[in-house]
């Protein structure tokens, strides 16, 4: 009985949040420090290969220093999953994958991965996304997966930097 409870455990599968595809233009949009005056560029297109590709340029002139891409997620109970798993092939650089519970609130749950240039599968566990605003991790419980209203990926390694980030899915597990 022991052995069919953890074979049962190691077979679960990821279910899909998110599939890249020709329509994913209409569903991210780009979201610049130029909202406050910085000058980092940000863009999005699907490749020929069909998958999302986050690329542009950071500045940190006039205060900037980031660029992000965002998609609004239905409204979902994810709580019974463990993590984000995310197919990206990125450029060697930090990045930072996020959530927020609700539109209506100012903080994310938040947490980096640094990509290898490969196609890699990375996985976040909601356990180690915490609450943060403006750059300040706040004291609060981290991510618990009861609820999903946004996702997004950023860049901001306080640094001058071009960037190429290339995604397939978005699944959780």
């Amino acid at each position: 009985m022991k052995l069919i409870l953890i074979l049962s455990v190691l077979m679960i599968t990821a279910v899909p949040l998110y599939q890249f595809d020709s329509k994913s233009t209409d569903d991210w949009q780009i979201v610049d420090d130029r909202v406050m005056g910085g000058q980092s560029y940000g863009k999005f297109k699907v490749n020929d290969s069909g998958h999302g590709l986050f690329y542009g340029d950071v500045s940190t002139e006039n205060n900037g220093g980031f660029s992000s891409l965002r998609a609004s997620a239905k409204s979902e109970d994810l709580s019974d999953n463990k993590a984000f798993i995310l197919k990206v092939k990125g450029d060697g650089k930090r990045y930072q994958f996020r959530v927020k519970t609700s539109l209506s609130i100012r903080h994310s749950y938040i947490m980096s991965f640094t990509t290898s240039g490969e196609w890699q599968e990375i996985k976040i566990p909601f356990n180690k996304m915490f609450a943060s605003w403006r750059g300040r991790t706040l004291d609060m419980p981290n991510y618990d997966g009861a609820a999903i209203e946004e996702m997004r990926f950023l860049i901001g390694n306080k640094k001058n930097e071009s960037f190429q980030l290339e995604m397939d899915w978005i699944k959780v597990k």
